[in-house]
């Protein structure tokens, strides 16, 4: 018998998924208190899984957990946010200098803008996430550097906290299809000063919106 290959997940990354699709869909409301009791009712769950789901959510930066509180999904500050882009910025303008130095392979990123230009007025906000962190996590991935791919995915979580939050700037999800589509098209002529300054471009309109 023939089919596609499905692969199982624990009852701990069922409770992750769901809980970070409520996250990035906004409905989790930033600072709303996650009880364990909570969640353990909700998902029908032991409270030793619902507790490990939360750590893995709290690790990747979605959620934030204090002494003698319940953990909730933080609110990036203004100075968060410039701090985060004051890293992620160069960083992503070295992904594109590397990878045009290096003549990576921009297959999958062209496979990964598919699901962006795919997104529709309706799309849940979890599925444009999902599809902004696919297109940059590709073009980090063509460099070919190990090192450069594990820097990026450190700041991942953060970043997906940040289009979250962009959520109420964006008329619709279908808009970011085509910016992202012209950023490749820079990088595709192969001009490192001008796909470093469209990059940049990109990610200033982004911290505009967070911080105006």
């Amino acid at each position: 018998m023939s089919g596609l290959a499905v692969t199982p997940i624990s009852t701990t990354e069922a409770v992750v998924v769901s809980l970070r699709e409520k996250i990035l869909d906004g409905a989790i409301e930033p600072g709303q208190p996650l009880p364990e009791a909570d969640l353990t009712r909700e998902f029908g769950v032991a409270r030793p899984t619902v507790r490990a789901a939360i750590q893995t959510l709290c690790h990747e930066g979605l959620l934030k957990r204090e002494r003698n509180r319940s953990a909730f999904v933080p609110l990036l500050s203004r100075e968060e946010v410039l701090d985060l882009f004051s890293v992620r910025i160069p960083i992503e303008r070295l992904i594109v200098r590397e990878l045009l130095t290096r003549g990576g392979s921009l297959d999958e990123v062209h496979a990964a803008l598919g699901p962006l230009t795919e997104l529709r007025t309706d799309s849940p906000w979890s599925a444009v996430v999902d599809a902004d962190m696919g297109f940059h996590g590709a073009l980090a991935r063509a460099v070919g550097s190990p090192r450069l791919e594990r820097l990026y995915l450190s700041m991942s979580g953060e970043i997906r906290l940040c289009i979250a939050q962009l959520r109420p700037s964006w008329a619709s999800p279908a808009a970011l299809g085509a910016e992202h589509r012209d950023l490749l098209a820079v990088i595709e002529r192969g001009d490192v000063a001008e796909a470093e300054a469209r990059m940049t471009a990109h990610l200033d309109r982004a911290v505009h919106d967070l911080t105006d």
